[in-house]
């Protein structure tokens, strides 16, 4: 597989998942293996990982094996609220609410973003480069400068970002920590990867171009993009509000994420999502 150009990452899971495989069943009985998948506990994405691990097995040694096709679950995820998301970036350390944020304001995989170095920040223009990982496009986003500011110092501080596993073992961690200090158990169910639904959701609420949405999230099939045009279904209690009465006023409320809503009575109004 490493000679196939494969990622590391990719091994370590194909790895770990035929080790379980191997400890219930003989690897070479690939019926024994089918029966032992189709019993396991759990969505028809969590058994397809596994007959996807053990195709390599099974290339590899030439075994002749009927491969059961389990469709994948479509189902919606849970898109957080920015408040909910801000509460847990609040609470993390410096070094994490930076690698966060980024993921908030980029929607990139976590493995994506293992790659990033600093010669992939624009810093004069706030610009990201992320380089496509698992057949997704490479891309470029243009991020606030807050952001920015976070990544200036990150990279003064920190050679590279960690890997996707440490990642995702301390959001974990922080979303706990904030679950504690808040009280909100809505905030347990937050997992890492929702702050990328969280990003396309907001992008296509914000565009309505799922094509650019698609290209933003590097997805190969439109098909996969299309969910989020089901999630955008915002009320009108899920705003902030805010008003302007003059020019100067105005622009900063846009360049904090207001949107312009109308003009009465010589007063512009502004909302924005919670």
């Amino acid at each position: 597989m490493k000679a196939q150009g494969l990622s590391e990452n990719t091994l370590k899971i194909v790895s770990y998942r035929l080790k379980v495989l191997s400890k219930h069943c003989d690897l070479d009985d690939p019926e024994q293996v089918n029966a032992f998948i189709a019993n396991l506990r759990g969505s028809n994405n969590y058994k397809g990982t596994f007959v996807k691990s053990y195709a390599y097995y099974v290339k590899h040694y030439g075994l002749k094996w009927n491969r059961p096709k389990y469709d994948k679950d479509m189902k919606l995820p849970k898109i957080p609220t920015k408040d909910a998301l801000m509460s847990i970036i609040a609470i993390s350390s410096k070094k994490y609410a930076t690698i966060f944020r980024t993921i908030m304001e980029t929607g990139v995989m976590p493995y994506e973003l293992e790659n990033v170095t600093i010669r992939d920040v624009d810093f004069e223009n706030n610009i990201i480069y992320v380089k496509g990982f698992k057949k997704h496009r490479s891309r470029c986003f243009k991020v606030s400068s807050e952001l920015i500011a976070m990544l200036k110092w990150y990279f003064n501080n920190y050679d590279k970002f960690p890997k996707s596993r440490t990642i995702n073992k301390a959001w974990q961690y922080y979303r706990t920590k904030a679950y504690e200090k808040l009280q909100d158990i809505s905030l347990k169910t937050i997992r890492l990867y929702d702050l990328r639904h969280y990003y396309a959701t907001m992008l296509y609420y914000k565009t309505k171009d799922i094509l650019y949405v698609k290209q933003q999230m590097g997805h190969s099939k439109i098909e996969t993009t299309l969910i989020y045009t089901q999630l955008v279904n915002f009320k009108e209690d899920e705003y902030h509000s805010a008003i302007a009465k003059t020019v100067e006023e105005a622009r900063k409320l846009i360049e904090s994420g207001f949107e312009y809503v109308t003009t009465f009575n010589d007063i512009m109004l502004f909302r924005k999502r919670k």
